[in-house]
């Protein structure tokens, strides 16, 4: 494959026979904050690396797009596995410093949807299968794409998952709402969107938000020796077998459409306008407090 057609270069990193695909911005101006290492030619890892919260924003959507496109593509690839380089944070929620213009104005992907929605769907019907490892923060975004990963597997002690948008006067952009049920069945989904609050890893394995919460000390060897595993068997029966689960269990595009549109205009409503600002002057997307506590704070913008 030709990564640089794909908005990839391709180093070799000082690690046994390791190559690392570093994403390449559309825009020279955006820090590299995202990096692909792979394991094996069907093996990858895809590394979250923007500290310190790992937020996701209009400046990421490029990259990520570069790494699916590639994903897509890549004629040896079986399996690819979601991870982090920034310690207690897979990955966050959306960027508010940037205007709204910076993520409306950005055209559709090959989906007709919004390109973070199309980028969510594109990863869950890939003939590659996706694996969310979190072992720290999973907030709007983070849990968005670990919903749309084929597989979630979690810490025990250190995930977070939330989807905590309502607290916020906001409504979550990125298919949760279209995907939580079914995994969990209506009543706990409602519980985990509306409730807004941050769940652990071991709930999140109770209630189906994760397929298993592992020991933190094993969670690593765990995910890489299944992903191993998945490597070594046939790429059409792998993708044959995912397209015909997908048929049976993905959201249709215009459910994922809708809810990205409520977002848009839910995040230009005053209630919402004054809640961001207010979470903004705690110290949103600047304080490790409040970022780590996000369900907490939330919780407090109704109060006085």
């Amino acid at each position: 494959m030709n990564y640089e057609a794909a908005g990839l270069a391709v180093e070799t990193t000082g690690s046994p026979p390791q190559n690392a695909l570093h994403v390449e911005s559309q825009q020279a101006s955006s820090a590299r904050q995202i990096r692909v290492e792979r394991h094996t030619p069907a093996y990858w890892r895809v590394i979250f690396d923007n500290p310190p919260f790992n937020i996701f924003g209009p400046e990421t959507i490029p990259q990520l797009d570069a790494v699916v496109t590639a994903i897509e593509n890549d004629p040896e690839l079986k399996v690819v596995v979601f991870d982090s380089a920034v310690p207690g944070f897979f990955l966050t929620h959306y960027n508010f410093t940037p205007p709204l213009s910076a993520s409306t104005s950005l055209p559709s992907g090959p989906t007709g949807l919004h390109p973070l929605p199309d980028m969510l769907v594109r990863i869950s019907r890939a003939p590659v299968v996706s694996i969310a490892m979190i072992r720290g923060r999973a907030t709007g975004v983070g849990s968005e794409l670990a919903l749309a990963s084929d597989m979630r597997f979690a810490s025990r002690e250190r995930a977070i998952l939330s989807q905590w948008e309502v607290g916020a006067a906001l409504v979550p952009g990125g298919g949760p709402m279209a995907r939580l049920p079914r995994l969990m069945g209506r009543g706990r989904a409602l519980e985990i969107l509306l409730g807004a609050d941050d769940i652990g890893g071991e709930l999140a394995e109770r209630y189906g938000y994760v397929n298993r919460a592992l020991p933190e000390d094993e969670l690593d060897a765990f995910v890489d020796v299944l992903a191993m595993r998945i490597a070594t068997f046939d790429r059409q029966a792998i993708a044959d077998t995912k397209r015909l689960v997908d048929f049976a269990s993905l959201p249709s595009d215009p459910e994922i459409a809708i809810g990205w549109d409520a977002f848009i205009t839910s995040v230009q409503r005053p209630e919402a306008q004054f809640r961001i600002k207010q979470l903004m002057e705690l110290g949103l997307q600047t304080s490790g407090e409040i970022e780590g506590r996000l369900g907490h704070y939330t919780e407090t913008l109704g109060q006085g």
